[in-house]
C-alpha cells in the first residue's frame, strides 16, 4: 500500500506542476486577448481556480462541525501562500511589483486581512472566548464585494484608456477560444491533481503513524497550497509577474471573504479555542510584510524571500511544539 500511495502522490505532483505551467500561458494569452492587465486575469481566474480545493474542505468542515479545521484551512494558507509560496518564487527568481499593485491591490488585501484579524480576536475587546459570528462573515462578504467592485471598475478604466492610446494587443500564445479550454481544462486537472496529491499524503502520514497534529497543518495546509506554489513558481520564472503577484492576492482574498465568509455566513458562527491571537496577529504580519517589502523596491528580492521562509518556518515550529 505504500508504494501505491508514493505513485500517486508522485502522479499528482508532476500533473500539478505540468497543469499550472501550461495554466499561466493560458492565462496570458486570455488576458492579451481581452485587452485586459493580466493582474486582473491572476486575481479572479487564477485566485478563484487555485483556492477550490480550500473551499471543498472548508465547507465540508463547516458542515460536519469541525470548525478548527476550517481556521487551520484559512489561516495556514493565508501564512503558507505569502511567506512560503512567495518566498520561495523571490528566491528562485525575484519579482518586480508594478505601481498600482502597491498602491491598490496590496493595501486592500491588508484591509481584509485586518478585518479577519479584529473579528476573530473577541477577547482583545473583552469577550469571554474568540470566535467569528455571521455579522463578521456579512462584513467580510461585504468587503469581497467590494474588492469586485474595484475589479470591474479597474477592468472597464484600462480598456478605455487602451482604446485612447490605441495600444496594439499584446502577443498571445494562444488564441482566445484555446486559451479559455486550456483554463478549464488546467484548473480541473489543478484540483484533481491536488485532491490526489493531499490524499495520498495523508494515507502516507497515517501508515507511517504521524499524528494528526501534524497532518492538519502540514500535510492537508500546505497540500491544498500546492496549487498557488507550483503556479506562483513558474510564472516567475517565465516572468509573468502580474501572475505571480496577482494569483496569491486574489487567493489570499478569497480564502478569508469566500473560503471562510461564506460557510460561515451559511452554517452560522463559531467559536474556537486551538487558535490564538499569535496565529491570526502571524496571518496579518505576513499580509503587512508582502506590501512594505513590495513597497520598499517595487520588487520582491531573494533576500526578502529566504527572511519570508525563515519567519515561516519559525511560525511552524511554534505550531507543532507540543
Amino acid at each position: 500500500m505504500l508504494f501505491q500511495y508514493v505513485i500517486l502522490l508522485t502522479i499528482g505532483l508532476i500533473t500539478l506542476v505540468k497543469a499550472s505551467d501550461v495554466f499561466v500561458d493560458a492565462a496570458s494569452s486570455l488576458a492579451a486577448h481581452l485587452r485586459v492587465p493580466k493582474m486582473l486575469v491572476a486575481l479572479t481566474v487564477a485566485a478563484f481556480g487555485t483556492c477550490a480545493p480550500e473551499l471543498a474542505i472548508s465547507f465540508k468542515s463547516m458542515a460536519t462541525g469541525n470548525y478548527d479545521m476550517t481556521l487551520a484551512n484559512v489561516i495556514g494558507s493565508s501564512v503558507v501562500n505569502i511567506l512560503l509560496v512567495v518566498g520561495i518564487a523571490s528566491i528562485v527568481s525575484p519579482i518586480s511589483v508594478k505601481e498600482q499593485t502597491v498602491k491598490n491591490e496590496l493595501p486592500i488585501l491588508t484591509a481584509i486581512t485586518l478585518a479577519f484579524f479584529v473579528s476573530l480576536n473577541d477577547t482583545v475587546f473583552g469577550a469571554a472566548i474568540n470566535g467569528l459570528s455571521q455579522i463578521d462573515a456579512i462584513i467580510l462578504m461585504i468587503m469581497f464585494a467590494f474588492f469586485l467592485l474595484y475589479i470591474f471598475v479597474t477592468v472597464h478604466f484600462d480598456k478605455n484608456h487602451q482604446r485612447r492610446k490605441h495600444h496594439r494587443r499584446r502577443q498571445a500564445k494562444y488564441t482566445l477560444s484555446r486559451s479559455i479550454l486550456y483554463i478549464v481544462i488546467t484548473l480541473l486537472l489543478i484540483a484533481l491533481a491536488s485532491d490526489i496529491a493531499v490524499d495520498n499524503a495523508v494515507y502516507l502520514a497515517e501508515e507511517l503513524r504521524i499524528s494528526q497534529k501534524i497532518i492538519s497543518m502540514t500535510i492537508i495546509v500546505i497540500g491544498t497550497s500546492l496549487p498557488e506554489l507550483i503556479m506562483t513558481v513558474n510564472a516567475s520564472k517565465k516572468g509573468e509577474h502580474d501572475l505571480a503577484v496577482g494569483n496569491i492576492i486574489g487567493t489570499n482574498i478569497f480564502n478569508i471573504c469566500i473560503v471562510l465568509g461564506l460557510p460561515t455566513l451559511i452554517f452560522g458562527g463559531f467559536t474556537s479555542v486551538a487558535f490564538n491571537i499569535i496565529d491570526t496577529l502571524v496571518v496579518l504580519f505576513a499580509a503587512i510584510m508582502y506590501y512594505l517589502c513590495s513597497r520598499s523596491s517595487k520588487k520582491l528580492t531573494r533576500v526578502e524571500g529566504i527572511m519570508m521562509v525563515m519567519i515561516f518556518a519559525a511560525y511552524y515550529t511554534y505550531v507543532l511544539t507540543p
